[in-house]
Protein backbone atom coordinates (compact mmCIF):
# COMPACT_ATOMS: atom_id res chain seq x y z
CA UNK A 1 0.00 0.00 0.00
CA UNK A 2 1.33 3.22 -1.01
CA UNK A 3 0.35 6.16 0.86
CA UNK A 4 0.11 9.73 -0.58
CA UNK A 5 -0.34 12.61 1.65
CA UNK A 6 -1.55 15.78 -0.29
CA UNK A 7 -2.37 19.49 1.20
CA UNK A 8 -4.92 21.51 -0.35
CA UNK A 9 -7.38 18.70 -2.61
CA UNK A 10 -10.55 20.45 -2.21
CA UNK A 11 -9.77 22.20 -5.82
CA UNK A 12 -6.74 22.84 -8.36
CA UNK A 13 -3.62 20.83 -8.61
CA UNK A 14 -4.40 18.78 -5.36
CA UNK A 15 -7.78 18.66 -6.87
CA UNK A 16 -6.13 16.70 -9.78
CA UNK A 17 -3.52 14.64 -7.97
CA UNK A 18 -5.94 13.14 -5.73
CA UNK A 19 -8.22 11.95 -8.34
CA UNK A 20 -5.06 10.68 -10.50
CA UNK A 21 -3.50 9.00 -7.53
CA UNK A 22 -6.63 7.33 -6.59
CA UNK A 23 -7.06 5.84 -9.80
CA UNK A 24 -3.73 3.94 -9.54
CA UNK A 25 -4.29 0.39 -7.10
CA UNK A 26 -3.05 0.07 -4.32
CA UNK A 27 -3.26 3.92 -2.70
CA UNK A 28 -4.49 5.35 0.17
CA UNK A 29 -4.35 8.90 -1.16
CA UNK A 30 -4.45 11.34 2.28
CA UNK A 31 -5.74 15.01 1.53
CA UNK A 32 -5.75 18.23 3.77
CA UNK A 33 -8.92 20.51 2.96
CA UNK A 34 -10.42 23.37 5.17
CA UNK A 35 -13.22 21.51 6.72
CA UNK A 36 -13.69 17.52 5.89
CA UNK A 37 -17.26 18.09 6.72
CA UNK A 38 -18.19 20.79 4.90
CA UNK A 39 -20.68 18.97 2.67
CA UNK A 40 -19.02 20.98 -0.77
CA UNK A 41 -16.34 17.79 -0.53
CA UNK A 42 -19.05 15.07 -1.03
CA UNK A 43 -18.47 14.16 -4.07
CA UNK A 44 -14.83 14.33 -4.27
CA UNK A 45 -15.57 11.71 -1.14
CA UNK A 46 -17.34 9.93 -3.86
CA UNK A 47 -15.00 9.94 -6.30
CA UNK A 48 -14.04 6.61 -7.99
CA UNK A 49 -11.02 4.76 -6.57
CA UNK A 50 -9.12 2.03 -8.06
CA UNK A 51 -9.30 -2.15 -6.65
CA UNK A 52 -7.57 -0.96 -3.09
CA UNK A 53 -7.14 2.57 -3.19
CA UNK A 54 -9.05 4.71 -0.71
CA UNK A 55 -9.45 8.87 0.26
CA UNK A 56 -8.75 9.73 3.66
CA UNK A 57 -9.94 14.00 4.53
CA UNK A 58 -8.62 15.71 7.10
CA UNK A 59 -8.97 19.09 8.19
CA UNK A 60 -5.89 21.58 8.26
CA UNK A 61 -6.36 25.27 7.99
CA UNK A 62 -3.42 26.59 6.04
CA UNK A 63 -2.27 29.22 8.68
CA UNK A 64 -2.71 26.88 11.65
CA UNK A 65 -0.03 25.79 13.60
CA UNK A 66 -2.44 22.73 15.49
CA UNK A 67 -4.31 21.53 12.51
CA UNK A 68 -1.66 19.33 11.25
CA UNK A 69 -0.43 17.55 14.60
CA UNK A 70 -4.47 17.00 15.22
CA UNK A 71 -4.78 15.38 11.48
CA UNK A 72 -1.60 13.08 12.14
CA UNK A 73 -2.79 12.26 15.34
CA UNK A 74 -6.36 11.05 13.56
CA UNK A 75 -4.23 9.59 11.04
CA UNK A 76 -2.24 7.11 13.90
CA UNK A 77 -5.64 6.15 15.41
CA UNK A 78 -6.70 5.35 11.82
CA UNK A 79 -4.06 2.48 11.01
CA UNK A 80 -1.73 4.65 9.21
CA UNK A 81 1.70 3.87 10.29
CA UNK A 82 4.19 5.70 7.11
CA UNK A 83 3.62 8.06 4.18
CA UNK A 84 5.45 7.61 1.40
CA UNK A 85 5.06 10.39 -1.03
CA UNK A 86 4.06 13.83 0.89
CA UNK A 87 3.26 17.04 -1.56
CA UNK A 88 3.09 20.27 -0.22
CA UNK A 89 0.72 21.39 -2.58
CA UNK A 90 -1.64 23.95 -0.47
CA UNK A 91 -0.69 28.08 -1.35
CA UNK A 92 -1.95 31.23 -1.80
CA UNK A 93 -1.02 34.23 -4.80
CA UNK A 94 -1.50 37.79 -3.43
CA UNK A 95 -1.50 40.40 -5.66
CA UNK A 96 1.19 40.78 -7.78
CA UNK A 97 3.11 44.24 -6.84
CA UNK A 98 6.93 45.03 -6.82
CA UNK A 99 8.76 44.80 -3.32
CA UNK A 100 8.18 48.82 -2.73
CA UNK A 101 4.72 48.60 -3.59
CA UNK A 102 3.97 45.19 -1.65
CA UNK A 103 1.62 45.42 1.25
CA UNK A 104 3.47 43.83 4.60
CA UNK A 105 0.23 41.90 5.36
CA UNK A 106 -0.03 40.49 1.86
CA UNK A 107 4.08 39.04 2.33
CA UNK A 108 3.11 38.05 5.98
CA UNK A 109 0.31 36.12 4.87
CA UNK A 110 1.82 34.83 1.81
CA UNK A 111 4.93 33.55 3.89
CA UNK A 112 2.68 31.77 6.51
CA UNK A 113 0.85 29.87 4.18
CA UNK A 114 3.09 28.94 1.19
CA UNK A 115 6.13 28.95 3.45
CA UNK A 116 5.46 28.33 7.31
CA UNK A 117 2.57 25.96 6.76
CA UNK A 118 5.27 23.48 4.63
CA UNK A 119 7.51 23.68 7.27
CA UNK A 120 4.88 22.66 10.05
CA UNK A 121 3.63 20.05 7.82
CA UNK A 122 7.06 18.60 7.65
CA UNK A 123 8.02 18.46 11.25
CA UNK A 124 4.37 16.52 12.09
CA UNK A 125 4.97 13.85 8.96
CA UNK A 126 8.91 13.29 9.80
CA UNK A 127 7.69 10.43 12.15
CA UNK A 128 5.73 8.82 8.94
CA UNK A 129 8.09 9.69 6.54
CA UNK A 130 10.77 7.98 8.19
CA UNK A 131 8.93 4.52 8.74
CA UNK A 132 8.77 4.27 4.67
CA UNK A 133 11.24 2.67 2.54
CA UNK A 134 11.62 5.24 0.17
CA UNK A 135 10.03 8.82 1.80
CA UNK A 136 9.73 11.21 -1.25
CA UNK A 137 9.03 14.89 -0.22
CA UNK A 138 7.47 17.06 -3.28
CA UNK A 139 7.23 21.10 -2.99
CA UNK A 140 5.00 22.65 -5.42
CA UNK A 141 6.66 25.54 -5.49
CA UNK A 142 6.85 28.70 -8.55
CA UNK A 143 9.37 30.38 -10.76
CA UNK A 144 8.57 33.08 -9.12
CA UNK A 145 10.83 31.57 -6.00
CA UNK A 146 14.02 31.72 -8.21
CA UNK A 147 16.47 33.95 -7.05
CA UNK A 148 18.83 33.86 -9.58
CA UNK A 149 16.28 34.38 -11.96
CA UNK A 150 14.62 37.44 -10.87
CA UNK A 151 15.89 39.29 -14.16
CA UNK A 152 16.03 36.51 -16.59
CA UNK A 153 12.18 35.87 -15.81
CA UNK A 154 11.31 39.40 -15.09
CA UNK A 155 10.25 38.59 -11.48
CA UNK A 156 10.30 41.90 -9.96
CA UNK A 157 6.49 42.89 -9.66
CA UNK A 158 5.85 39.39 -7.72
CA UNK A 159 7.36 40.59 -4.41
CA UNK A 160 5.29 38.65 -1.81
CA UNK A 161 4.28 35.41 -3.47
CA UNK A 162 8.19 35.08 -4.67
CA UNK A 163 9.81 35.44 -0.81
CA UNK A 164 7.53 32.72 0.20
CA UNK A 165 8.42 31.07 -2.74
CA UNK A 166 12.03 31.11 -2.28
CA UNK A 167 11.40 30.52 1.55
CA UNK A 168 10.01 26.96 0.22
CA UNK A 169 12.96 26.22 -1.93
CA UNK A 170 15.08 26.38 1.03
CA UNK A 171 12.91 24.57 3.15
CA UNK A 172 13.14 21.79 0.40
CA UNK A 173 16.50 21.89 0.29
CA UNK A 174 16.98 21.43 3.84
CA UNK A 175 15.19 18.56 4.40
CA UNK A 176 16.85 17.06 1.31
CA UNK A 177 20.46 17.69 3.02
CA UNK A 178 18.69 16.61 6.75
CA UNK A 179 17.44 13.69 5.43
CA UNK A 180 20.22 11.36 3.23
CA UNK A 181 17.07 8.71 2.70
CA UNK A 182 15.20 11.04 1.23
CA UNK A 183 13.97 12.43 -2.13
CA UNK A 184 12.95 16.15 -1.97
CA UNK A 185 12.03 18.23 -4.57
CA UNK A 186 10.79 21.65 -5.55
CA UNK A 187 8.73 21.75 -8.78
CA UNK A 188 7.24 24.65 -10.80
CA UNK A 189 4.11 22.95 -12.56
CA UNK A 190 4.03 25.87 -14.94
CA UNK A 191 1.72 28.43 -15.16
CA UNK A 192 -1.60 26.15 -14.66
CA UNK A 193 -5.23 26.92 -15.45
CA UNK A 194 -6.27 27.30 -11.93
CA UNK A 195 -8.05 30.36 -10.20
CA UNK A 196 -4.80 31.29 -8.57
CA UNK A 197 -2.80 30.66 -12.13
CA UNK A 198 -5.30 32.77 -14.09
CA UNK A 199 -4.99 35.64 -12.19
CA UNK A 200 -1.33 35.66 -12.12
CA UNK A 201 -1.39 35.01 -16.01
CA UNK A 202 -4.17 38.31 -16.31
CA UNK A 203 -1.33 40.11 -14.48
CA UNK A 204 1.17 39.34 -16.69
CA UNK A 205 -1.05 40.26 -19.89
CA UNK A 206 -2.14 36.95 -21.09
CA UNK A 207 -5.77 35.75 -21.08
CA UNK A 208 -5.48 32.75 -19.11
CA UNK A 209 -2.82 30.32 -17.91
CA UNK A 210 -1.25 27.98 -20.64
CA UNK A 211 -1.01 24.66 -18.53
CA UNK A 212 -3.87 22.54 -18.09
CA UNK A 213 -4.69 20.15 -15.05
CA UNK A 214 -3.93 17.40 -17.05
CA UNK A 215 -0.86 18.70 -18.17
CA UNK A 216 0.36 19.08 -14.98
CA UNK A 217 -1.00 15.67 -13.63
CA UNK A 218 1.01 14.19 -16.88
CA UNK A 219 3.53 15.45 -16.31
CA UNK A 220 4.04 15.92 -12.02
CA UNK A 221 3.42 11.95 -11.56
CA UNK A 222 5.77 9.80 -13.07
CA UNK A 223 8.47 12.71 -12.56
CA UNK A 224 8.01 11.47 -8.66
CA UNK A 225 7.57 7.53 -9.55
CA UNK A 226 11.25 8.07 -10.78
CA UNK A 227 12.56 10.42 -9.01
CA UNK A 228 15.79 9.97 -7.08
CA UNK A 229 18.23 10.70 -4.40
CA UNK A 230 20.93 10.98 -6.80
CA UNK A 231 19.47 12.96 -9.87
CA UNK A 232 16.44 14.72 -7.85
CA UNK A 233 16.81 15.33 -4.60
CA UNK A 234 17.74 18.74 -3.63
CA UNK A 235 17.27 20.33 -6.95
CA UNK A 236 14.43 22.97 -8.26
CA UNK A 237 12.66 21.09 -11.63
CA UNK A 238 10.67 22.87 -14.43
CA UNK A 239 7.82 20.55 -14.96
CA UNK A 240 7.20 22.50 -18.20
CA UNK A 241 10.29 20.73 -19.71
CA UNK A 242 11.84 18.85 -17.26
CA UNK A 243 14.67 21.26 -17.19
CA UNK A 244 16.40 22.05 -13.65
CA UNK A 245 15.96 25.56 -12.67
CA UNK A 246 18.35 27.64 -10.76
CA UNK A 247 17.38 28.35 -6.89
Amino acid sequence: MTVVFITGVGKGIGRALTEAYLARPGYTVIGSVRDKADPKYQDLRSHPAASGSKLILVSIEAASQTDPKTAVEELRAAGIDHVDIAIANAGISPPAAPLEAAAIKDVEEAFRINTVAPLVLFQVLKPLLDAAKAPKWVSISSAVGSITNIDTFGLYPFGAYGISKAGLNWITAAVHNGNKNYVAVAVHPGLVQTEMGNEGARAMGLEKAPVSLDDVVQRLLPFVDGATREKTSGKFFNLDDGSEFAY
